[in-house]
């Protein structure tokens, strides 16, 4: 099979077109329940913490419930159900894109509409795998291009819903852009662990700076270790351009909402989406647009 898939170019791209509408649909399940898994962690710490100093802890925080929900809740158990009604989806409902359609989006029980949402990032993370298995091939960078956009799509999704990029997910990417390029994948490895090392730090001088100038804080501490997975993945060549594309796109959407939906300029704006776009951007189109920006200056 293996064998079948390396020499069949339209075969390969197309299964792992579908295994990405797979991992579509179990990433629409981690971008809905880590952070609320995370609320309940933070809940449980609080009790302790209020138990250890002999207070009275409100009830909720004492049953760990911050998200509303009882008994065991993780990315796998209880099983998917309508927010609604409290319908269980079965096997039939939960076929990525599909199920959408057939249902016309809306509840098989009480016929409540489904976010259009959950299809669509279905069909943007399976046209992504597609893309990727075509650009590398049959390779190792392909395997790591997949992690990495898979999990970029997730946190994209999660801080611009909650302003949080999970450290259940930014560090292992860490790790597993350096144990990527132990052999080569996308970079040498002195590269993507000077990489990880001034992704994180370049982020983390501008976060001081920006405090003892302003006062304020500018940015959270989940975008340096993005920036520092990055970097492992890409090596530190790449940082530049990655700062640079996500700075100008930010730049550019944050005047936008000023201006036409009046967004406030305290209100603040999640930089991880836009360092997971120009992540992506870097890894399909790095080094030439480097090349531009390099004939640019």
């Amino acid at each position: 099979m293996l064998d079948l898939l390396r020499s069949n170019a339209a075969l390969y791209c197309a299964s792992v077109a579908v295994l990405g509408l797979a991992v579509g649909s179990f990433l629409n399940v981690v971008i809905h329940r880590l952070p609320r898994m995370m609320e309940r962690d933070w809940s449980a710490e609080i009790a302790d913490m209020f138990r250890e100093r002999g207070w009275d802890a409100p009830a909720q925080l004492l049953a760990g419930e911050g998200d509303g929900q009882k008994g065991s809740y993780s990315l796998v158990a209880p099983r998917s159900a309508c927010p609604h009604c409290g319908h269980q989806i079965t096997p039939l409902e939960n076929i990525p894109v599909l199920s959408f359609l057939w249902l016309r989006g809306r509840c098989s029980a009480c016929a409540a509409p489904i976010s259009a949402r959950y299809p669509a990032i279905e069909l943007a993370t399976a046209l992504l795998s597609g893309a990727i298995a075509w650009r590398f091939g049959f390779s190792l960078a392909a395997a790591a291009g997949l992690v990495l956009a898979w999990s970029l799509i997730a946190l994209a999704v999660i801080d611009f819903d909650t302003q949080f990029l999970p450290d259940a997910i930014t560090l292992p990417l860490v790790w597993l852009g350096l144990g990527f390029n132990l052999f080569g994948a996308m970079t040498d490895l002195r590269s993507a662990v000077i990489g990880a090392m001034a992704g994180y730090m370049s982020l983390w001088l501008v976060y001081w700076v920006f405090r003892l100038v302003t006062g304020r804080i500018g940015m959270g501490y989940g975008d340096f270790k993005l920036l520092a997975a990055l970097g492992a993945f890409f090596g530190w060549q790449m940082l530049p351009l990655i700062v640079l594309l996500s700075s100008v796109v930010g730049a550019i959407i944050g005047v936008i909402l000023i201006i036409l939906a009046r967004r406030g300029r305290e209100v603040p704006m999640p930089f991880g989406p836009y360092l997971a776009g120009a992540g992506l951007a870097a890894l399909f189109a790095g080094d030439a647009l480097t090349r531009a920006y390099l004939d640019l200056l």
